[in-house]
């Protein structure tokens, strides 16, 4: 006859031992915490947190900080979540510094939504952490998910995306494929784009994507109609691109072939290839042999279809090849808005020359440049003088030039209050690099598709899918004034028309060089109609 009482216990010992087994694997596979929110993976720190968590970048502390603040101040009224998403470490000192500028102006985009419209939902912000390259955003693309769905966070949009990449594409595609509205304030490569068909209707890839900067397409041919009009018709171009896989090294590549020359022709395309966005690798020996051909075949113009970092390489290795006195053009794209910050005086005057006169120019399409609408109101205004005896009424000033000015006096007066108020949010923002005008852009649209969205009373927060549809509504009276120039969004969420700044990197005679507005470009040729009314028939994305 069996022994119930010694089969009993050892049933329960053997479960006992079973519960610890699994409670110490269990604890062995918790994953290390760098804080609420972001799992170390690696030597990084992966997730999403809005409590002033700086994800070990002591430049963006004090910013990250100051949007915990506000978040806090806004706990207990109705209000949604937004999230930026973008790397947030690196063991650059130039790209920690953008992280900085970005964050500025999420914060300040934030600040201006909850206060400017003064109705509710007020905007909470996450910090959204990708990883290196994106490299971890599935991860926390699932954590934004289960944020969307979340009764307490209420995601409504993630804004952000700073690099046009494979894994950014992925992360928008499985964003919008869930209905969580998409705000791309720095990604100009042409993929990550809806495609808006000529009869007014888009083929929506990413249904609720939004993007407030030109594609590579259109940056290029705001380029291409600014020279065209200034330029001269004798000049010789090539191209020189990096045949790394990389969606923005690719589309302005596209995009700068695309370009009809009035000048002779030039040499074939001359290829490199770089490791990485930010990795020189074996690029500054593929630029000598290229400057050297480059010199041999006479051009003077070189499209530049490459990152910051290899640009800056090729520019200089130009520089150094002698080569008949000749004075090059180095024209590129987006990306290079943050070429001066890795630049030092030696560089300076490697651009420069032995005799004191500029070696190399660059020229950039911007998305922004805060000189821009005083600068061309300035223009306009003499040109009106000279055609007229009396001073423009207030619906004959180019209202292109005038609502992005007022935008950007917004800007600078909520930088300046937000001074005065003691809070701090790192060095004063350095809006020459585009970064804080876009980045605020974004964060002030999105809070106008929430406070248009709004319905139900002040309790009710709006549907994702509500926002989302706020998107292609954006135009004519209801257009937005971004300090980066008027935000008019196609069926497809495309910017239409919108301007580039054309921007020049001058080494002058002596010294540190400078940034330098030129002038702006057009996409379509001519500025956004009045009121900025689309025509029928255009697009917004090739």
């Amino acid at each position: 006859m069996p022994n119930w009482k010694k089969i009993l216990y050892a049933l329960l010992g053997v479960g006992a031992a079973t519960v610890l087994v699994w409670f110490g694997l269990s604890f062995l596979q918790k994953p290390e915490m760098c804080f609420e929110g972001v799992e170390r993976i690696g030597d990084e720190c992966v997730g999403v947190n809005g409590e002033g968590y700086d994800f070990g970048t002591p430049e963006i502390r004090e910013v990250s900080r100051a949007i915990a603040r506000e978040n806090k101040k806004i706990d207990g009224q109705p209000h949604v979540t937004v999230a930026v998403m973008l790397p947030l470490q690196s063991d650059q000192a130039t790209l920690r510094r953008q992280m900085r500028s970005d964050l500025q102006g999420a914060y300040l985009g934030q600040r201006e939504a909850n206060e400017g419209e003064g109705e509710p939902p007020k905007i909470r912000l996450v910090l959204a952490n990708p990883g290196l390259y994106y490299g971890h955003q599935d991860k926390v693309v699932g954590t934004l998910l289960r944020m969307a769905d979340s009764e307490k966070d209420r995601l409504r949009a993630v804004t952000g995306f700073n690099l046009s990449l494979d894994e950014t594409e992925a992360a928008i595609e499985r964003l919008t494929k869930h209905k969580v509205p998409v705000l791309a304030s720095r990604i100009s490569g042409d993929r990550i784009a809806n495609e808006d068909r000529k009869d007014g209707t888009a083929k929506l890839r990413f249904p609720g994507l939004a993007r407030i900067i030109p594609t590579n397409h259109d940056a290029a041919q705001a380029l291409a109609n600014f020279n065209g009009e200034r330029g001269r018709e004798d000049r010789k171009t090539v191209l020189v691109y990096d045949k790394r896989s990389d969606g923005y090294n690719e589309s302005l590549a596209k995009a700068f072939s695309g370009i009809d020359e009035k000048g002779p022709p030039g040499p074939a395309a001359m290829p490199f290839e770089s490791p990485a966005i930010d990795e020189p690798g074996s690029t500054g020996n593929q630029f000598t042999q290229t400057a050297n051909n480059i010199c041999d075949s006479g051009a003077d113009t070189v499209y530049f279809a490459g990152r910051t970092l290899h640009l800056r390489i090729f520019a200089l290795k130009l520089a150094q090849v002698e080569c008949k006195h000749r004075h090059y053009t180095i024209v590129s794209g987006s990306d290079a808005a943050s070429l001066r910050l890795g630049m030092t005086e030696e560089k300076w005057a490697r651009l420069r020359g032995e005799d004191g006169k500029p070696k190399v120019t660059v020229q950039y399409a911007a998305p922004a440049h805060p000189d821009a609408w005083r600068s061309e109101m300035a223009d306009w205004k003499k040109k009106w003088d000279e055609d007229h005896d009396r001073q423009p009424a207030k619906d004959e000033l180019p209202q292109y030039l005038t609502e992005p000015g007022a935008a950007l006096e917004d800007l600078e007066q909520r930088i300046r209050s937000t001074r005065d108020e003691g809070v701090r949010i790192g060095s004063v923002p350095d809006l020459e690099d585009s970064r804080t005008m876009l980045v605020y852009d974004g964060l002030v649209t999105i809070g106008k598709a929430l406070h248009q969205a709004q319905k139900g009373g002040a309790e009710a927060v709006p549907g994702r899918e509500d926002v989302g549809g706020q998107w292609s509504l954006f135009h004519s009276r209801h257009r937005v004034p971004g300090t980066s120039g008027l935000i008019c969004l196609t069926s497809g969420g495309n910017s239409y028309d919108k301007p580039a700044a054309v921007v020049e990197l001058d080494p002058g005679r002596e010294g540190r060089g400078k940034l330098k507005f030129v002038g702006l470009g057009w996409p379509a040729g001519k500025e956004q109609p009045k009121n900025c009314v689309i025509p029928s028939g255009q697009s917004g994305a090739r």
